[in-house]
């Protein structure tokens, strides 16, 4: 028989942290729910009833961050699985974001999972068991054009994940990389912010534009017993790949850097360092 768990979702109004939501929820746990606005789960509150509590947070900042998770782990007592999903797109050659469009997305992407993080640890610390799940991308591991923020943002949590990791591990505190594959979710358009494009870069934009397609990818509902299934093993992976394109994807790339490392071997070893 599985043990009911408590959940703490960051994102959870939309898209892949909806989807968590509404599967935790439908499997007979409970669930403490954060976005900047809750509103739209409201029908699954009137739904869910008490096993379903929501909190506005913007993860951005700070202070709220550090203030609404004691909230969090009060409202049932406890947290066991900690989802770390809020996020948005900045899409956008380099050249063309601003200074000011570059600090929002990574006050989100990267410092605001990392409030929540640094937060939830104290938590985890105290009770003394947790599993931390840090939603990064399968984008974390090679730039994109037009992506190329979004793709650093995900890259330097995953890396600081991998540090988490080591560093609580003899606390009883579990961390999980977990490299989400495309989902529909509606990152390209309402989770987007868009620079303003220079003219030079049309013609890579329609090539981008062709190779992607129009296809948004699968529901993110389907996403959802993957992650279900991590949060239920007593020994889970540090770092885990969601979709079975994004893996083949993922392995291609991993492949092709390995084949320019051996390319360039020669030249790499010059050095003695």
């Amino acid at each position: 028989m599985t043990t009911a768990k408590v959940w703490f979702i960051t994102g959870a109004s939309r898209g892949l942290g909806r989807a968590f939501v509404e599967s935790a929820l439908d499997a007979g746990d409970r669930v403490v729910a954060v976005a900047r606005d809750t509103a739209p789960l409201d029908e699954l509150a009137e739904e869910h009833g008490r096993s379903l509590v929501r909190f506005a947070l913007d993860v951005a900042d700070r202070g709220a961050v550090f203030a609404v998770v004691p909230k969090v782990f009060a409202a049932f007592g406890t947290v066991d699985v900690v989802v770390n999903n809020a996020g948005g797109m900045l899409y956008g050659m380099v050249e063309e974001a601003t200074e000011e469009q570059i600090r929002a997305h990574l006050d989100v992407n990267f410092f605001g999972a990392v409030w929540v993080a640094q937060a939830a640890l104290t938590r985890l610390r105290a009770q003394g068991f947790g599993h931390l799940l840090q939603v990064t991308s399968m984008a974390a591991g090679a730039g994109m054009a037009s992506v190329g923020f979004y793709g650093a943002g995900k890259a330097a949590l995953a890396s600081l994940t991998e540090a988490m990791a080591m560093e609580v591990a003899g606390l009883g505190i579990k961390v999980t990389n977990v490299e989400m594959g495309g989902y529909a979710t509606g990152l390209f358009t309402t989770g987007a912010t868009a620079t303003e494009p220079l003219p030079h870069y049309d013609a890579l934009r329609d090539e981008l534009a062709r190779m992607w397609g129009t296809d948004a990818g699968p529901d993110p509902s389907t996403a959802a017993p993957v992650i279900r299934e991590l949060a239920a093993l007593a020994d889970p992976p540090r770092r885990l790949i969601v979709g079975s394109v994004s893996y083949d994807q993922v392995h291609e790339m991993n492949e092709a850097r390995a084949a320019v490392h051996r390319e360039w071997e020669q030249l790499s070893r010059m050095a003695p360092g």
